[in-house]
C-alpha cells in the first residue's frame, strides 16, 4: 500500500506529497531513468524540452506497463532538465502534471542540470513505483 503524505506544518506542495510510504511486503520497480528517444534510438524533440517531457513520460508509461504498474502507482521521481530557467523547468513540470504522474500525488524533485547522457538530450525522468496487487493499494493521506 502506498501512503502519501502531506505535512500540514509545511508550505502545501502544489502537486506532489511530501513524502511517500510502502508498507513492508509490497513490490516495488525501481526504474532507470526515461529519456526522449523512439523506438529505433533518435532522439525525440530536439531543442524542445516540453516535446522531450511527453516523450519521456510516454517511455515511462512503457516501462512501467512492462513490470505491471503506471503511472498512478509512481511512489517518487526525480525530474532532471538542461536548464537553469525557472520558466523551462515549470514548462516541463506542466507536462508532467498533466500526464497524470502527479495523480498520487506523488514525492518528486525538479532539477535544473548541466547536461545528460544523450547528445541533445534535455530531459530525464526516474522513478520508483509499487507494482499494485489490486486498485486498494494506493491512497492519498493528508496528515494531521
Amino acid at each position: 500500500m502506498i501512503q502519501r503524505v502531506t505535512a500540514p506544518s509545511l508550505f502545501p506542495p502544489p502537486t506532489y506529497s511530501h513524502a511517500s510510504v510502502v508498507e513492508a511486503g509490497t513490490k516495488l520497480a525501481f526504474l532507470a531513468g526515461a529519456v526522449p528517444l523512439d523506438a529505433e534510438g533518435q532522439l525525440v524533440g530536439e531543442g524542445d524540452p516540453v516535446r522531450q517531457a511527453e516523450q519521456v513520460l510516454a517511455n515511462l508509461g512503457e516501462q512501467l506497463r512492462v513490470v505491471g504498474s503506471g503511472l498512478g502507482d509512481v511512489v517518487t521521481t526525480d525530474v532532471y532538465v538542461v536548464s537553469g530557467e525557472p520558466a523551462v523547468l515549470s514548462a516541463v513540470w506542466d507536462v508532467v502534471e498533466a500526464s497524470g504522474l502527479s495523480a498520487g500525488p506523488h514525492s518528486s524533485t525538479l532539477l535544473g542540470v548541466a547536461c545528460l547522457g544523450y547528445p541533445g538530450q534535455l530531459v530525464e525522468i526516474t522513478a520508483t513505483a509499487v507494482i499494485p496487487d489490486s486498485e486498494k493499494d494506493v491512497r492519498y493521506v493528508r496528515q494531521p
